[in-house]
């Protein structure tokens, strides 16, 4: 009877994985009732890697090539099992390949906005996404953290866990990096590299490598947005202040000129087209000379300014002054400055 148990045993001669379709991790050899003969042959191919597990042991690992399985081949197998020199007969272990190439193309994003903590803005609300490539880089970490002992484990399992890790870590990552989130906010190669910075740690440690991070969309809150438009908008002109009231008092004229013409907003109807156009003038002289102080008008500058301002026309100015102030774009004392200025136009 143990003759015929013997006979009908099947036994392996060449162990290998020809991948079939996209996005399997790792695949166990189908072992049931067979055993592997002294000096089978165990071919990886490329862009895989093979372990060899005895009773839930990870023993030893294999990259790309092609072996015949023997004690100096399995030295790790070898001492666990306690042969000697050379094995004769048959043996039973798990063996189990991985997929090593890299898993592309892998979505990630924000299905609510999240608030991160940024040193200009205090607490900041965004949505973001993008994707991301990885790879298994450490076979027997990824076999005794994630895989075990499964017949199978496709990267789709995976997917919530590592999305789950992106999000977790974007508000350190931005933090981490010491950029102001409006650099990174226009920068998004910067912020992918900061955030795979954060990432890869994690990682690690079941196994796998980032490889590359993208960000493709960054949405802002309205009012930041703005900001932001305005210091690319600013990068045309430099850093100098006066140049950036000039460039401020150019996006409003078309508002002013527009609510003239159109019968109300704060030039009225008696005023027109054009005279919306004199009151944008008059706007960017008088921010331009509260931005030097308080400093009196050049006697051109005088001359060039109408007489008698409306009381209406004074408060617009100054509705304007307090919306760049609160932007930080003016200081308190600017501010003040041209406060009094304008409030002694109407004396």
């Amino acid at each position: 009877m143990a003759l015929m148990d013997f006979i009908k045993k099947q036994f392996i001669d060449i162990i290998q994985w020809t991948e079939e379709g996209d996005g399997t991790l790792s695949w166990r050899f189908p072992m049931q009732d067979m055993e592997i003969q002294n000096g089978a042959a165990l071919v990886v191919r490329a862009s895989q890697m093979a372990v060899f597990v005895n009773e839930g042991q990870v023993a030893d690992v294999f990259g790309p090539g092609t072996y015949k399985l023997t004690t100096q081949t399995l030295p790790v197998l070898t001492y666990l099992k306690n042969w000697d020199k050379l094995f004769e007969s048959p043996f039973k272990s798990d063996v189990y390949f991985f997929s090593t190439r890299q898993q592309v193309d892998q979505k990630w994003g924000t299905p609510q906005p999240i608030t991160i903590r940024d040193k200009d803005f205090g607490a900041v609300r965004l949505r973001a996404f993008g994707n991301y490539a990885y790879r298994v880089a450490d076979p027997k970490l990824f076999h005794t953290e994630i895989a075990g002992t499964r017949e199978s484990y496709p990267a789709a399992d995976l997917d919530g866990q590592l999305r789950g890790m992106v999000l977790q870590n974007i508000s350190n990552a931005i933090a981490g990096s010491g950029v102001p989130f409006l650099d990174l906010a226009a920068n998004q190669v910067m912020f992918a590299d900061a955030l795979r910075r954060e990432l890869a740690p994690a990682f690690e440690k079941i196994g796998l490598a980032l490889d590359s991070m993208t960000v493709q969309n960054v949405s802002l809150p309205e009012e930041l947005q703005k900001i932001l438009d305005q210091r690319i908008g600013m990068s045309m002109v430099g850093n100098d202040m006066g140049k950036f009231m000039q460039y401020q008092t150019a996006q409003a004229i078309p508002k002013f000129a527009e609510g003239a013409g159109q019968g109300g907003g704060v030039a009225g109807d008696a005023m027109g087209l054009g005279a919306g156009v004199a009151l944008g003038q008059v706007l960017a002289q008088n921010l331009q000379q509260g931005l030097q102080g308080g400093a009196q008008a050049t006697p051109a500058a005088a001359a060039a300014a109408p007489v008698g301002v409306k009381p209406e026309d004074v408060m617009a100015t100054l509705e304007k002054l307090a919306d760049l102030k609160a932007k930080g774009i003016l200081t308190q004392d600017e501010f003040d400055a041209k406060k009094a200025e304008l409030l002694k136009k109407l004396v």
